[in-house]
C-alpha cells in the first residue's frame, strides 16, 4: 500500500493525517500543541510523523500546509505566526533529511483553494477565488485547473489589497493602510465596534466585543453591530469585484468564521459586488458559496498537493 503523510501547521497545533494515495480518506489523523518545553516545534513535528508512520507500507511524499508566506519552489517557510524560528525556514528540506520521502509545502490559503476544488465545493470548476475570512483574510486562486502561485509562490494575497488608499484608513495587521483585512475581517470588525463604543456611540455591546458576539448583536438589532457587518460586506464586495477582473472566476467560495456570519455579511458583499463590477458579464453564471471541508482543507490541501507533485502535474 502506498501513502501520503499530509501536515498542516498552524500557529498553536500540529495536525498530520495519513492518507491512501488513491483516495482522499484520511486512515490515520491526530494533532498536538505546536509547543512544549524542551523541544523544537520540527521536533515535535518528526516525532508526529513517525508517530502516525503506517507499518503495512511506504509514504512515497510528505504534503504540508503552512500558515503565512511560504517560497514552495525552494521549500522555504519564510515566516508564521507563533513559531519565530521559523524565518526563511528550509523545512522541505529538514524534513526530507529526518523522514526520507520528498516533502512539498505550501500556504495554508493556497492549499484550502486547491482542496476545495478538488474535493469541496469547489468541484467541476476550472476557474476559482477562494477567501477565508477569519481573524485575518486569506485566499488562493485556481486559473485554468491550475493553483496560482506566482515567481516566488507569493500570489494571492487578497487579504492585503487596497481597497481605500485615504489616510485615514484603518492600518491592517501587516502595518499597511487600506487593505481588505483592515475592513472586513473578524479583527477590523472587532477594532471597528471598539473604536465606535469607545467615542460614545449608543449600542448594547460594551468593551470590546468579539466578531461573533457582534454578530448576535446584529441579529438582535443592534444599530451599531449592523453598521460594522455592512461595513465590512461593503469593502469585501469592492475587494472581490477588482479579483473578478483579474481573475474572472466562475465560482467565489466563502470560508472561515466571519463568513458564517450569514445574511449580515453576505447581503451588503453582494450588493456591493453588484454595484463596483464594470460590467454584468463578470457575473454571469457566478456561484457564490461556501466551503465545504472547514479544519480539514489544510490537510487534504496537503494531500492534493503532495500526489500532484508525484504525478508531474503542473501546479
Amino acid at each position: 500500500m502506498r501513502y501520503i503523510l499530509a501536515v498542516d501547521i498552524g500557529g498553536t497545533q500540529l495536525r498530520a493525517a495519513v492518507y491512501p494515495i488513491d483516495e482522499p480518506i484520511a486512515i490515520k489523523v491526530e494533532r498536538i500543541p505546536s509547543h512544549a518545553p524542551e523541544e523544537t516545534v520540527l521536533e515535535r513535528l518528526v516525532s508526529l510523523a513517525r508517530h502516525l508512520w503506517p507499518p503495512d507500507g511506504s509514504v512515497d511524499a510528505i504534503g504540508v500546509s503552512v500558515a503565512g508566506p511560504t517560497d514552495p519552489r525552494r521549500g522555504l517557510v519564510m515566516t508564521t505566526p507563533n513559531i519565530k524560528e521559523w524565518t526563511d525556514f528550509p523545512l522541505a528540506d529538514r524534513l526530507q533529511e529526518q523522514l526520507g520521502p520528498p516533502v512539498y509545502l505550501g500556504n495554508d490559503a493556497n492549499l484550502a483553494a486547491l482542496a476545495e476544488w478538488q474535493f469541496g465545493a469547489g468541484r467541476g470548476h476550472h476557474n476559482l477565488l477562494y477567501l477565508t475570512i477569519s481573524t485575518g483574510i486569506g485566499g488562493g486562486v485556481i486559473v485554468d485547473d491550475r493553483l496560482l502561485l506566482g515567481e516566488h509562490g507569493l500570489a494571492a494575497e487578497l487579504g492585503h489589497v487596497v481597497v481605500d488608499s485615504s489616510r485615514s484608513a484603518p492600518i491592517c495587521g501587516c502595518g499597511f493602510r487600506g487593505h481588505l483585512e483592515a475592513f472586513s475581517s473578524g479583527t477590523a470588525i472587532e477594532r471597528y465596534v471598539a473604536t465606535e463604543l469607545a467615542a460614545g456611540k449608543s449600542s448594547s455591546l460594551a468593551g470590546r466585543p468579539s466578531a461573533k458576539q457582534i454578530a448576535e448583536a446584529a441579529r438582535e438589532g443592534d444599530r451599531l453591530a449592523i453598521k460594522a457587518f455592512r461595513r465590512a460586506g461593503t469593502y469585501l464586495g469592492i475587494g472581490v469585484a477588482n479579483y473578478l477582473h483579474i481573475f474572472n472566476p466562475s465560482c467565489i467560495l466563502l470560508g472561515g468564521g466571519v463568513s458564517r456570519s450569514g445574511s449580515l455579511l453576505r447581503e451588503p458583499f453582494e450588493a456591493s459586488l453588484r454595484e463596483h463590477v464594470f460590467h454584468p458579464s463578470y457575473l454571469d453564471d457566478l456561484t457564490i458559496a461556501y466551503a465545504e471541508l472547514g479544519d480539514d482543507a489544510g490537510l487534504l490541501g496537503a494531500f492534493a498537493l503532495a500526489r500532484m507533485r508525484l504525478s508531474l502535474e503542473p501546479l
